[in-house]
């Protein structure tokens, strides 16, 4: 007799309900410290905002004093640091781009000059780092030329900032500071509906820049995120203070503030994108 051996049929493997929830709960922690993660970085990004502001004053401050003259609007710049070829025959106005301290004179006028001020003295708010630079308080060479690709639009309004050649380099991607006398800026375009109505007198601009922007048009920070460091730094108005925002953003995000009146402007807290430009008033 044959004696049939029945052979059982193969196991089958699974995850059970205690394996699966290990599992969810480490993707979980993974989730949430990638969210934390991300949101610690971007905490840091915001406050180099403020400290990036804090130092770029301070190297102001201290060119003043060193050379009695604003940097960029130097008239004797040339004396200390050479004078580039390109600013002969031009107004001033250099095109060409240098990566070594020559420079150009500014007019000494008290005024950081820019593209609406004409082409003579267009070249300070670019020269304003380069000076900075040639004295050895900031980081970093800079060209002292406008960035446009077409050299002709740098003589036709455009004020074109390109990150890392003609201003610094922000921690925040494609954000950068400029330097500009609003009291020039508001003679060139008197019914500018960007900026809230007011004083400012010279200040430092931080938006965005895709090279063929000034960086005062371009918004990169959220409403909410605005809102903090004026409450850090200032009185928490959008509007007022030495601590203000463009209440509206040139085709980046719309609209950062409540309304346009500096008295009753409120941050747009319930926006979510990236709606708001800062402007630092330096108080001089």
């Amino acid at each position: 007799m044959y004696r049939h051996t029945l052979t059982p049929p193969p196991l089958k493997s699974a995850f059970s309900l205690v394996e699966l929830s290990i599992v969810l709960v480490i993707l979980g922690l993974l989730v949430g410290g990638v969210l934390s993660g991300q949101a610690l970085i971007r905490a840091a990004e915001l406050r180099s905002i403020t400290t990036d502001y804090q130092r770029y004053l301070a190297a102001t401050l201290s060119f003043r004093d060193k050379y009695f003259a604003l940097p960029g609007d130097m008239a004797n710049a040339t004396q200390f640091w050479g004078a580039n070829p390109s600013c002969s025959g031009q107004g001033g106005l250099p095109y060409s781009a240098t990566t070594q301290t020559l420079t150009c004179n500014g007019n000494g006028d008290g005024h950081i000059g820019q593209a609406c001020s004409g082409l003579q003295y267009a070249h300070e708010v670019w020269h304003f780092w380069q000076h900075l630079s040639d004295a050895g308080l900031i980081e970093g060479q800079y060209s002292g030329a406008c960035g446009a690709a077409s050299p002709g639009n740098c003589g036709s309004g455009f004020t074109v900032a390109v990150i890392g050649l003609n201003v610094p380099k922000s921690k925040l991607s494609n954000m950068a500071f400029s330097f500009m006398d609003f009291d020039d800026y508001s003679q060139c375009y008197v019914a500018d509906s960007l900026y809230f109505a007011g004083q400012y007198g010279h200040t430092f601009v931080y938006g965005s820049t895709d090279g063929n922007n000034f960086t005062a048009y371009g918004s990169g920070i959220k409403a909410g995120e605005a809102w903090n460091i004026d409450q850090k730094i200032d009185d928490g108005v959008p509007g007022r203070g030495s601590f203000r925002v463009i209440p509206y953003s040139n085709g980046q995000g719309g609209q950062c503030t409540t309304t346009q009146v500096a008295a009753t402007a409120a941050y747009d807290l319930t926006k979510t994108t990236d709606s708001c430009s800062l402007v630092f008033v330096t108080g001089f």
